[in-house]
């Protein structure tokens, strides 16, 4: 879970900022039509060729007018064709494009995949590397660097993805500034639930991973430095953390948390208890899990959005989603049951129960492809809104059936995964939009429709990471196409080329998508490790039955059996 896009972070440059290299400047623009030419194939430009001929001589032959519209049908003729061919153009925008077909088909599952992945990350770090060292954030285009927390986010993010991947000497790169430079002796508040699943997560992981023990050392440092936290009169933590200073608040503008932040840390803490045999990490999130099992105010198991750290009690009753702000509440109540072994029948209890909510409350069917989504309910009203962010379900549904839980769960799962894709496929890019709302009137042309507001993209990883839970339980290629062409478009249309890859902010302008300048750590973290995942065909590469996925993708152990 990742909430939808901040303002308050410090943002430092350098000098030369505005010299960056990405792809969709004025310049690309001015190319646009050439670059179309060369993405159509030769049967296609052969056609055109072949009508321009035709056009010629019946121009001149009858009616010498209609020489000067011949050009402009021209255009028009190149735009219909690229508008239904776009889809699976080379990475490149730059290069022709034949051959694709070729590499779709023949790439499938197999070792070119998996290396663009590589190829793809190695860019990225790059541009960590060369603008951004040691800094959270990248910003790729302006070839500087976003600060939020000045912990190395990217960086600590990325670790687990690098060793997952095989890039050693980048590991190396990585470990070596861990051990000297990071320290978590800073004056300075971290959101409680990001430095959890981010750096507490990706400290965890990495060690178990790799078994090395500076690892589980800074782990330790910054899970204690996390603690005052809790220190609240309801048990329900603050959301900020002065981990210099061993004081924490709610944010400035309200005494309330979200419950996703609050009920999205547990397998992390729990996790360092289990490696530190020091009881009160897990003692204080399972606390949490306990308040909020028996809270008033949830609607068929789902609950609201926010939770008061001074009475405990929801706020802001009425509105139930599993978009932002409550989405990996759900995640986490299967995850905690499948890390503890199966044991705890209240996490498994709410999560049916929560499941059979959101049947219940929030599935509705779009028009006119009959696309099964996942709305919102505010005060009794439906809403056909749904998060980029809810795509996580499809991949939860599947693990949790993958576990036993009820077979009906696949089956949504893979309805869901469907509509997630078509939510890429409906857009000009390919890319997903942060935010759609789905058509259910009758007579609807088509089933979304995206706001201008919402035509964003944070190169986020929740489809991709559904798209790998399908295929590993069901070893349907078809999932590994799907993740196969969202890569090319990220290729295509957010690659800087001096490194990195930016967020875009419209999805439906395939000409400009406009840079956002922003290269989010979960991108690293996230995306392309499971991506990577995605196209491999090693069950044992992070093996389901031994290892559980946080929120930021950082696998952790389930628990080895006592009985």
């Amino acid at each position: 879970m990742h909430p939808q896009s901040r303002q308050d972070y410090v943002s430092v440059s350098f000098a030369g900022q505005g010299n960056g290299g990405y792809n969709n400047s004025k310049q690309w623009r001015r190319k646009s039509c050439w670059r179309k030419w060369k993405q159509l194939s030769r049967l296609q430009r052969s056609l055109i060729l072949f009508i321009l001929v035709i056009l010629f001589i019946c121009g001149i032959a009858s009616y010498p007018v209609f020489i000067g519209n011949i050009v402009y049908i021209f255009i028009l003729f190149i735009n219909y064709l690229v508008t239904f061919s776009w889809q699976g153009t080379e990475i490149d925008t730059d290069q022709a494009t034949e051959g694709t077909k070729e590499n779709k088909e023949g790439s499938r599952g197999n070792a070119s995949r998996l290396e663009a992945v590589q190829e793809a990350f190695r860019h990225a770090w790059k541009g960590y590397k060369d603008f951004a060292w040691g800094h959270d954030e990248l910003r790729p285009v302006s070839k500087s660097y976003n600060e939020w927390f000045g912990l190395g986010l990217t960086l600590i993010d990325a670790m687990d993805t690098m060793w997952i991947l095989g890039l050693k000497e980048e590991f190396e790169e990585a470990k070596a500034w861990v051990a000297k430079e990071l320290t978590f002796d800073k004056n300075v508040d971290v959101n409680l639930f990001e430095s959890t699943i981010r750096i507490l997560g990706g400290l965890l992981s990495t060690y178990h991973l790799t078994g090395d023990i500076v690892f589980l050392d800074k782990a330790k440092d910054i899970g204690s430095r996390l603690m005052p936290a809790f220190n609240t009169p309801s048990k329900i933590p603050y959301s900020d953390v002065n981990i210099g200073k061993g004081t924490a608040h709610p944010p400035r503008w309200t005494s309330d948390s979200t419950v996703a932040e609050v009920t999205s840390i547990q397998l992390e803490f729990r996790e360092l208890s289990r490696l530190t045999q020091e009881p009160l990490y897990e003692a204080v999130v399972a606390e949490i899990m306990k308040q909020v099992h028996k809270l008033d105010g949830k609607l068929d198991g789902l609950v609201p959005m926010f939770i008061n750290t001074n009475n405990g009690q929801f706020t802001h009753q009425g509105i139930y989603t599993l978009g932002a702000r409550a989405d990996s509440y759900y995640e986490y109540l299967l995850k905690q049951w499948i890390q503890g072994g199966k044991k705890e029948n209240q996490l498994l209890d709410d999560y049916l129960q929560a499941i059979e909510g959101v049947k219940k409350n929030l599935l509705q069917k779009s028009s006119p492809n009959g696309l099964i989504f996942v709305g919102e309910v505010s005060h009794g009203q439906f809403s056909p809104k749904m998060d980029h962010l809810v795509c996580f379900l499809p991949g939860t549904l599947a693990l949790g059936a993958h576990n036993g839980l009820p077979a009906d769960h696949m089956d949504l799962a893979k309805k869901l995964m469907k509509t997630c894709y078509q939510m890429y496929v409906q857009m000009e890019t390919g890319l997903s939009p942060e935010i759609v709302h789905f058509n259910m009137h009758q007579g609807s042309t088509r089933d979304i429709d995206v706001k201008l507001a919402d035509r964003h993209n944070l190169l986020r990883p929740e489809t991709v990471e559904s798209l790998f839970y399908l295929y590993r339980f069901t070893k349907d290629h078809k999932y590994q196409d799907w993740g196969w062409e969202i890569l090319q478009n990220f290729n295509k249309y957010t690659k800087v080329s001096s490194g990195g890859y930016t967020s875009i902010n419209n999805v439906r302008d395939p000409d400009y998508p406009s840079p956002k300048d922003k290269m989010e750590s979960f991108f690293l973290g996230e995306t392309l490790k499971y991506l990577y995942l995605l196209f491999s065909d090693e069950p044992d590469l992070i093996n389901l039955d031994k290892y559980v996925f946080n929120t930021e993708a950082h696998p952790l152990p389930i628990w080895p059996s006592t009985v």
